[in-house]
């Protein structure tokens, strides 16, 4: 778990612009490690994660496009269903808003990686923290032999 910079930025709703941005990144060789893309009538919002932040605030103000940038929480999570959900609900007993979030795939270990928007990012991972200290530190209880042949 890690927090990072999230770019979000501010596209005119028409074709050739997303190819536009992802080919400076490429040609900078910035890796897209997230993103999402969404839309409205009149423009339409990329949000990305990008392995080297600094390099793609220069691009995105040298392309002269308007970008907002954000602390983001990044959780390593088990590719299964439910991760998330269990993360989701520690934060919501912790009573920690999330904006918004979006997975991606491919994280080390055949793992996925959970990008959220949340109102306090230190109280999160305090909280996500606690949580997995909590869960290795419960007992594992194993049935005797005899036991579970009954």
């Amino acid at each position: 778990m890690f927090v990072t910079t999230q770019f979000s930025v501010f596209m005119v709703n028409k074709p050739g612009i997303l190819a536009h941005i992802l080919a400076e990144f490429a040609r900078a060789k910035i890796n897209i490690n997230a993103m999402t893309v969404m839309d409205s009538v009149e423009h339409g919002v990329l949000r990305a994660v990008l392995d080297n932040p600094e390099m793609g605030e220069k691009i995105l103000t040298a392309a002269n496009l308007p970008f907002n940038k954000t602390e983001v929480l990044c959780v390593n999570l088990d590719n299964r269903s439910g991760a998330l959900a269990g993360v989701a609900e520690k934060l919501a007993a912790g009573h920690i808003n999330i904006s918004y979030a979006y997975c991606t795939t491919g994280a080390k270990g055949g793992r996925t990686t959970g990008i959220l928007k949340v109102a306090d990012v230190k109280k999160a991972m305090k909280i996500l923290q606690e949580g997995k200290k909590a869960s290795k530190s419960q007992p594992i209880i194993r049935r005797h032999q005899a036991t579970s042949r009954m």
